[in-house]
């Protein structure tokens, strides 16, 4: 089926107005650290890129789109934008855009990056037709992009400073020749900030123009509390209309842009109504679908009979997966010791990359939010195993017995921050 190029809102300014765009919010992670850049969930309160109000797992994810283009048909392109980057979290990314593509055959598929880790994956997004690739970027000399980056993290790895922007516009200039070379139309968004790059717009137009870019869009910074560039001011009109008319000497521009979030759904600069938040939750609270491709579910057990650990408590999890007849112990992992805070939870999060669940006597806020970010289900319970294994294998809720105090004397309530009781 031949895609309709023309449909697409965020690059014609005349399909703004009658066709609409939804982003899938699949990826929670993120690669870079910008100094501009709060990645926010649970957030209904702000409509910038790096926020949306839940994350959803690659199956959650097409359950929400078929509820949207059941209410509302303008819809004709599906994207993922974060709220972290696409290829921060690649296996969650290409699952969701190959189950779209089998889906909706006609939709127009689009991704938004900031091209660190975009290259392993030009080939397959060609196979997809995947349309459209956004690329951020935001310096061309190092020597500036090391004012807007606080690290990279490439391959676990982390890069500060001059030698991390150089990385990362190695990787970004090269991403946007191979999508070119391989047919997929290339935007590239530059955030305009005062003082860092505001006399750079133009050099940056140029250099993609010559990997190939199609259009640009001059974005102007905004400015995110609790962020190094926090205290900016917003660029003026002039400034901001300055820079275009630079960047317009080597590229069509982009001049409708609404800065969208991670999860919007709708006509561009239409606000996100309230039906799409309550379908947003309504997804997420799904039960991870075996489709996700992640056979093994984990489980916090004292003799792997019994569900019966606190995560915080459990120094290991015991790793079951589906076998005729039953469900085999896999293997045991250790969990990441105590004491490094949320970067505790993104650690044990890599750990459980290939399960679909962990079963917990009882778990806190933090783990459980972070978990379900990286697409793991938490699921609080006591009893046998079997039973537990059972019900998430087969998509049911797991019903939960009354359970004991935990030694806070929270019991099921318990909502403290995971590391253990005291």
């Amino acid at each position: 089926m031949a895609l309709d190029f023309t449909k697409h809102p965020c690059f014609d300014d005349q399909a703004r107005r009658h066709h609409a765009r939804i982003h899938l919010p699949v990826a929670p992670n993120c690669n870079i650290q910008c100094n501009f850049c709060d990645r926010r969930f649970n957030c209904v309160n702000e409509s910038r890129p790096g926020v949306a109000s839940t994350v959803l797992s690659p199956g959650q994810a097409l359950h929400y789109l078929e509820k949207a283009v059941e209410r509302d048909p303008r819809i004709a392109v599906v994207g993922i934008a974060g709220p972290g980057d696409p290829f921060a979290n690649a296996e969650a990314t290409m699952e969701t855009l190959r189950l779209v593509r089998e889906r909706y055959p006609e939709m127009l598929l689009c991704v938004a990056t900031n091209g660190l880790n975009a290259i392993p994956y030009v080939d397959e997004l060609a196979a997809l037709e995947v349309s459209h690739v956004t690329v951020t970027i935001n310096a061309v000399d190092p020597e500036v992009g090391a004012k807007i980056y606080s690290w990279i993290r490439d391959d676990k790895r982390p890069f500060r400073g001059v030698t991390g922007a150089k990385i990362l516009l190695d990787r970004q200039l090269a991403a946007v020749y191979l999508l070119k070379d391989r047919g997929v139309t290339v935007k590239v968004n530059s955030i305009l900030i005062p003082g860092i790059n505001d006399d750079h717009i133009g050099d940056i137009a140029a250099a993609v123009k010559k990997a190939g870019a199609d259009i640009f869009n001059c974005i102007p910074l905004y400015p995110v509390e609790g962020t190094p560039f926090a205290e900016l001011e917003q660029p003026s009109s002039v400034s901001l209309a300055s820079a275009r008319a630079e960047a317009g000497q080597h590229l069509q521009l982009m001049h409708h842009c609404t800065r969208c979030r991670a999860d919007a759904c709708g006509l561009l600069g239409e606000k996100e109504s309230a039906e799409v938040f309550d379908s947003l939750k309504e997804a997420a609270a799904m039960p991870i679908s075996p489709q996700d491709d992640r056979p093994y579910v984990a489980v916090a057990s004292m003799e792997d009979v019994l569900v019966n650990r606190h995560l915080g408590e459990a120094d290991r999890l015991s790793i079951y997966g589906a076998a005729e007849g039953g469900y085999d112990l896999i293997t045991h992992r250790n969990t990441p010791d105590p004491g490094s805070g949320s970067e505790r939870w993104k650690q044990l999060a890599e750990v459980l990359h290939d399960c679909r669940a962990v079963l917990v006597s009882s778990a806190g806020r933090a783990p459980s939010d972070a978990l379900k970010q990286a697409g793991v289900q938490v699921v609080m319970m006591e009893g046998l195993i079997e039973e537990g294994l059972r019900a998430v294998y087969a998509g049911e809720e797991v019903r939960a017995p009354l359970r004991r105090a935990h030694r806070c004397g929270a019991g099921a309530s318990c909502a403290g921050d995971g590391t253990g009781c005291d």
